[in-house]
């Protein structure tokens, strides 16, 4: 059966009206606020005035008096909530606002002294607090600040958000389970504004999942990923923080339907009716038309390795003029551009981001069950990171009857002209990876029993056969059908997945699958 997750048809359709919503991140770019935490705030105490603040067991208030009655103090709040003023009694402040605590112990004297006693009072020192940060962040933990501190210094003390991983956008603040402020940290990156918050020992600092996002480039001051609140909004909403240069008059909004990516171009003035959503990328550019492209041409041939060509040039007048050698196999020739690679990650991302979500989730149900999800989770989080590293190649799959004359080329493009190969590569899980000569009426089942049939933990349901073009077979051993193997072709035997947890097992198998088809190659769990 063919693989079509990842090919690229050449003629592009008619322009849906949706487009799939995925989202993930671009090696080497950045997302908004990404540097935020680098522990600037982490090592500071803040020590700031908050009129609404309310004592606390545990603050340290000090008291000044003058007047017919001395007395200067710094007294502690117990666990009661009063403080003891000598010669006035007990005054309760628990729960009492920071503005206030002077006219309560003034009330407090007026009982004892009827004139002429004048009194200060300020909160010298917080109670120091622990506060749990959970959820997307570098490390999850249980630390100590005071109750003034903001959110910032917490998560900075976390390591951070995840890059890539967690939302800068959602995060909430829990107390006895139930959500108390919801914090978008857009607004201080933009604005600076921090609103103002007491903590309470206990409270939990919660960094959602990152779900929606967008990526930005071009003509702007800030080329990152920026996160969205929702599903989509307007390109005017995300102009408000990327600050597009003044030569920016138009913009491109790019998405992918399937595997085909789909472009559409707008005046600057279009901002506010064109909306994005989540995996799409919008460039902001200096309207001009590029008269010339950078085409790069690599494999078996004697021409230059880049040449630059009108835009607009055809797959076939650049062919034509390539130099080949005996050795070139111009019947395999294969195209790769830069946004189908791109398009390839976003997938596998996608699809990291989700099992990564699925194994954070699942609730355990008993203390042994626990340890093995925990351990599970270790596990996958390993191979997550591991699969993130992978870079797609980004192929078109180019079939024997297209018509070359359509394929127009696209900056960056690169033409590889394979050399003439008489052996067939069969790697991943079996006995012995070889690279065996070519043997007519050798099927797939037949190279892999010549490389000692499958090792331990291979996935005996399906094997990839990848064909000298760069198409790439899915084929099931013992089948009768599409097991015919061509000199130049590759077998690849992928991995079954170790766990109890059919749903996690199953996206473990598809991300397996689709890396394979992606970079033709496998990565092992």
């Amino acid at each position: 059966m063919a693989v079509t997750g990842h090919a690229v048809e050449i003629e592009l359709p008619a322009q849906p009206d949706t487009a799939v919503e995925t989202a993930q991140a671009e090696p080497g770019k950045i997302f908004f606020g990404q540097q935020l935490f680098e522990g600037n705030f982490k090592n500071v105490q803040q020590y700031r005035y908050n009129p609404d603040y309310l004592i606390n067991v545990g603050d340290v208030i000090n008291v000044k008096i003058w007047g017919a009655y001395e007395f200067v103090g710094d007294l502690t709040v117990d666990k009661q909530g009063n403080i003891f003023i000598p010669k006035i009694g007990v005054v309760s402040l628990l729960g009492v606002p920071n503005k206030k605590i002077k006219e309560r112990i003034e009330k407090a004297i007026r009982n004892v002294f009827k004139k002429d006693v004048y009194v200060y009072a300020d909160v010298k020192q917080y109670q120091p607090i622990s506060v749990f940060v959970s959820g997307a962040v570098k490390k999850v933990g249980l630390y100590s600040g005071l109750s003034t501190d903001s959110v910032l210094q917490f998560i900075d003390k976390a390591g951070g958000i995840l890059p890539g991983q967690g939302s800068f956008r959602h995060i909430e603040i829990l107390r006895d389970n139930r959500v108390v402020k919801r914090i978008d940290l857009y607004r201080f990156l933009v604005s600076g504004r921090v609103d103002l918050f007491q903590f309470r020992n206990g409270d939990v600092i919660l960094v959602r999942p990152l779900k929606f996002y967008i990526e930005v480039d071009g003509e702007v001051n800030r080329p990152y990923y920026f996160e969205l609140v929702g599903r989509r909004t307007t390109v005017r909403d995300v102009m408000r923080y990327i600050l597009p240069k003044v030569t920016a008059n138009t913009f491109i909004v790019t998405t992918w339907n399937g595997t085909q990516q789909i472009s559409r171009e707008y005046p600057l003035s279009a901002a506010d009716r064109v909306r994005v959503r989540n995996g799409m990328k919008v460039d902001f550019i200096a309207s001009h038309y590029a008269k010339n492209i950078r085409i790069k041409i690599e494999g078996e041939h004697r021409s230059v390795r880049e040449i630059t060509v009108p835009n607009g040039t055809s797959l076939y007048d650049v062919l034509r003029k390539i130099r080949y050698t005996p050795r070139s196999d111009i019947r395999n020739i294969r195209l790769y551009r830069e946004s189908v690679a791109e398009a390839q990650k976003r997938m596998i991302d996608t699809m990291l981001n989700d099992l990564q979500a699925k194994v954070f989730t699942v609730s355990p149900s008993t203390p042994e069950e626990a340890q093995i999800r925990s351990q599970e989770a270790e596990l996958v989080t390993k191979f997550i990171e591991k699969a993130r590293q992978v870079k797609p190649k980004g192929q078109v799959i180019i079939g024997p009857r297209d018509n070359l004359k359509k394929i127009t080329l696209e900056e960056g493009d690169t033409i590889y002209v394979p050399k003439r190969s008489n052996v067939v590569v069969v790697q991943g899980r079996v006995s012995i990876p070889s690279a065996i000569n070519y043997r007519p009426g050798y099927t797939v089942d037949d190279y892999i029993k010549a490389c000692g049939g499958f090792a331990e933990r291979a996935n005996e349901e399906y094997v990839l056969l990848v064909k000298a073009s760069g198409k790439v077979l899915r084929y099931k051993p013992g089948s009768k059908r599409g097991g015919q193997v061509q000199p130049g072709d590759s077998i690849l035997v992928l991995s079954s997945v170790g766990t109890k947890n059919l749903m996690l097992a199953k996206d473990i198998t598809q991300i397996i699958y689709q890396i394979a088809v992606a970079t033709a190659a496998i990565l092992r769990i």
